[in-house]
């Protein structure tokens, strides 16, 4: 469940909104650019931060059952594209991480978890079908990671 301050509004069914944000190297990533692609979107709350690192690194180490399932792995955070280029180079992930700076949060806010009280994003997952469609999505509150084992169980709906 997300926690208080965010709204988790879409769920599994509903087409998934479109955006464009720059990744960790300042290249612009569009969601409708993935079609024909299943996507795990991830949001996190911030770069560097224990959990998150603790998250990250999990996907990236796993990141094979991801591109085996064809699922692109896309994370976001409100961090900027020069804390992210930073972070992905510190801890070798391998896939987009997506600054969702400016507008602080805007693309946090249209998939409902953004935490306006915290400013961060909320730790939330959307797996998304290769047609747009939320095929999966699941949060936990911040301080709890998202187990490895839920992302698998996502795949499997796929």
């Amino acid at each position: 469940m997300p926690d208080a301050g965010t709204r988790q509004s879409l769920q599994v069914g509903d087409c998934a909104p479109d955006f464009t944000l720059s990744n960790q190297f300042g290249e612009p990533i569009s969601f409708s650019g993935q079609r024909g692609t299943a996507v795990a979107l991830v949001f996190y709350p911030f770069a560097f931060s224990r959990i998150c690192t603790g998250e990250l690194g999990e996907l990236r180490d796993h990141r094979a059952e991801f591109t085996a399932a064809g699922v692109r792995l896309l994370a976001v955070s409100v961090d900027s594209k020069y804390t992210l280029r930073a972070y992905s180079e510190t801890e070798g992930h391998g896939f987009d991480l997506l600054a969702d700076f400016w507008p602080h949060g805007e693309v946090s806010a249209a998939y409902g978890v953004f935490d306006a009280v915290r400013g961060m994003a909320g730790r939330s997952t959307f797996l998304i079908s290769e047609d747009g469609t939320i095929a999966d999505a699941f949060s936990t509150p911040t301080g709890q990671a998202r187990p490895l084992a839920r992302y698998r169980q996502a795949l499997a709906r796929l």
